[in-house]
């Protein structure tokens, strides 16, 4: 209940409409926004490839309308506070591939054609969302700025994994996304041990974290499990992938206020 109370709580303040500029109040939320936005372009990758096949339809549908409508306000958010020409280039090149992966998430039924489009054009969006938070972070004079990113990188590698489960499962992977997807598996145990032993952890970041862990292993029991044996594996996946992100987004914040 905590962790789905904090999520809420988090996504509720950044989309909150009317003072999308007031959002953004220094470095290291900007971090935050700009790492949020690697995740989103994951996120709905992953809810297409799901609803695509059939996998928790309704919450799909869910998690990629809001994801879109998240994306679309951070964005704005992220250009407007961009302190400085190359940021603000960079967002710019972002907004250009955003409207193309846009249109191919909600202008049609998923299709397997188009997924394969969603797949290749979800990297794109993703490295140049990784750049923009690259650029944040080197502006930050405090320690905190590298546990934000970090901890937010760990946001969009539970959403990535799930991305190139899904896409495996439903044909519409490349012959390198089982490679991405062990890569990124790699990824996210390796910073999650780094996290958990970050000297300026609270007790309350230590037990989130130690939340995550507990998750994250459920996952790896599911992701261990070979297609087509039913929809229980991707149902695990899907579930358990939401409750890294929830707990995670706690993560992000606690350190987001760390001087």
């Amino acid at each position: 209940m905590k962790a789905i109370f904090g999520l809420l709580l988090a996504f509720t303040l950044s989309v909150a409409g009317g003072d999308a500029l007031a959002q953004i109040s220094d470095v290291n939320s900007a971090i935050n926004k700009a790492g949020r936005q690697r995740m989103l372009s994951q996120r709905m990758a992953k809810a297409y490839f799901q609803i695509g096949q059939q996998v928790e339809v309704a919450r799909s549908k869910k998690i990629l309308d809001s994801s879109v409508s998240m994306f679309d306000r951070q964005l704005v958010e992220l250009k407007n506070f961009a302190p400085t020409p190359e940021i603000k280039e960079n967002y710019l090149k972002l907004e250009k591939s955003w409207l193309a992966y846009k249109d191919l998430l909600v202008g049609a039924e998923p299709s397997q054609e188009n997924g394969r489009k969603v797949l290749e054009i979800s990297e794109q969006v993703l490295a140049l969302a990784h750049q923009g938070t690259l650029q944040f972070e080197k502006l930050s004079t405090g320690a905190s700025g590298r546990l934000v990113n970090i901890s937010g990188r760990q946001r969009m590698l539970s959403q990535r994994m799930a991305k190139f489960y899904q896409a495996i499962a439903w044909g519409v992977g490349n012959d390198k996304s089982p490679g991405e997807l062990e890569k990124a598996r790699k990824e996210f145990a390796a910073a999650h041990q780094e996290l958990a032993a970050a000297p300026s952890n609270t007790q309350q970041i230590k037990e989130s974290l130690d939340l995550v862990n507990q998750q994250w292993l459920c996952v790896e029991n599911a992701l261990n499990q070979k297609a087509g044996r039913g929809k229980r594996p991707f149902a695990v996946v899907a579930t358990h992938r939401e409750r890294i992100l929830e707990e995670m987004e706690i993560v992000v914040g606690l350190y987001e206020k760390l001087k």
